[in-house]
């Protein structure tokens, strides 16, 4: 995507959020956490299969790991200690991605509404965004057990424009995995692929209405829309 010449296809009428990876550097976080205690463990953990399960639920997560390693895999230990360290790093190590402030101010401006949509749980949100200072910054979050379909399933984003009261069709949706690309796109959102861990692919690029490089070229693209 090159905004400002970039345009969207239909009126934004709402903005729907991933968040790991997307509002959070956490995607780097739980990524270096499971391959340490992977490691620690002697376990053979090699970044392509984690990265496979980026975007997942907790169940899902835990169906990759017991067919790699079998039933006798202790997934419950591994994932417990590969928690812990995520959670100890996360208080001192958690930032925004670039744009995020810039972006929520400026859908306030243009009085769009938004929600997150993530296959994290809901304690998980709000502890980010009590460290981040965006408590109150989204009208809704839509998060683990609020949906039937894990993503790449369009579920979640079905219910996100669901909860905001928009057709999913006028709903701009900003994601960085490949799981919440196809999630997205299958909902019928407007999706913007905002890469984080996963470099685009021609198969993105054919399901996205654009690739932005950061949150900030997200706001050059709905700014420029609200003015023309």
């Amino acid at each position: 995507m090159q905004p400002p010449n970039a345009k969207l296809p239909r009126p934004v009428r709402a903005v729907v959020f991933d968040m790991d990876g997307l509002i959070f550097n956490t995607e780097d976080i739980y990524r270096d956490a499971v391959m340490a205690v992977a490691a620690e463990a002697r376990h053979d953990v090699p970044l392509p299969f984690y990265l496979s399960t980026v975007g997942l639920t907790g169940a899902a997560t835990r169906l990759a790991f017991i067919e790699r390693f079998g039933e006798g895999f202790d997934y419950d230990s591994f994932w417990s200690a590969a928690s812990n360290r995520f959670a100890e790093t996360v208080k001192s190590q958690l930032t925004l991605k670039a744009g995020v402030v810039e972006l929520l101010d400026l859908l306030d401006q243009l009085g769009l509404p938004r929600a997150i949509c993530t296959s994290s749980r809901h304690e998980d949100v709000g502890n980010n965004l009590a460290i981040g200072g965006l408590v109150g910054r989204f009208q809704f979050v839509v998060a683990q057990g609020d949906y039937t379909g894990s993503k790449p399933h369009p579920a979640p984003f079905l219910k996100a424009a669901e909860r905001l009261s928009v057709a999913p069709e006028s709903c701009v949706a900003l994601e960085d995995s490949y799981h919440g690309v196809r999630s997205a796109s299958g909902a019928g959102l407007m999706t913007i692929m905002v890469p984080d861990l996963f470099p685009p692919t021609g198969d993105m690029k054919e399901l996205c209405v654009g690739i932005a490089q950061n949150l900030h070229e997200v706001c050059t693209l709905i700014a420029a829309q609200s003015h023309g």
